[in-house]
């Protein structure tokens, strides 16, 4: 997993224009983190089960991940995605098995009653970022456009 790195030799001053943008869209990230948060929570699976979820379901043009897929989308090392996967198959959210192509990968899928609760989850996250969504990407253009344009 890659580290952000701060270099201080070449870190220049930033105006408060620069602050304030990059604090709104913190801030605006943070709020809708926390309804996120708030909203799992409410359905009995913690946030980053959700991701889970949300990773296996949402990889585009398959239907299952491989653990060590899955680690990389929710940026966790091997072993604790292996603990979560427990969790989830535990709660018969989600299914491993064997590939049949490659008997040493484990296939991830995402069980009938997790879609379920996912499903559940994705209509509430719509619906709040349909109400946030145009705060949320006008800030964030603010601190794009600002980034870009210190480059240029």
């Amino acid at each position: 997993m890659p580290k952000a790195a701060v270099q201080t030799s070449s870190v220049r001053a930033f105006s408060k224009a620069d602050y304030e943008k990059l604090a709104a869209w913190r801030y605006s990230l943070r709020r809708f983190l926390r309804f996120s948060e708030e909203a799992t929570s409410e359905a009995g699976v913690t946030p980053q089960q959700h991701q889970a979820l949300l990773a296996v379901q949402g990889m585009p043009g398959r239907e299952e991940l491989t653990v060590g897929e899955l680690a990389e989308r929710l940026q966790l090392r091997h072993h604790s995605t292996v603990e979560l996967v427990d969790r989830l198959e535990t709660a018969g959210l989600m299914k491993r098995a064997v590939s049949a192509e490659d008997g040493r990968q484990v296939l991830l899928t995402v069980t009938a009653k997790g879609l379920r609760l996912l499903e559940k989850l994705t209509a509430v996250h719509r619906a709040e970022l349909k109400r946030v969504g145009p705060e949320l990407a006008a800030v964030l253009s603010a601190v794009v456009t600002a980034a870009q344009e210190e480059g240029a």
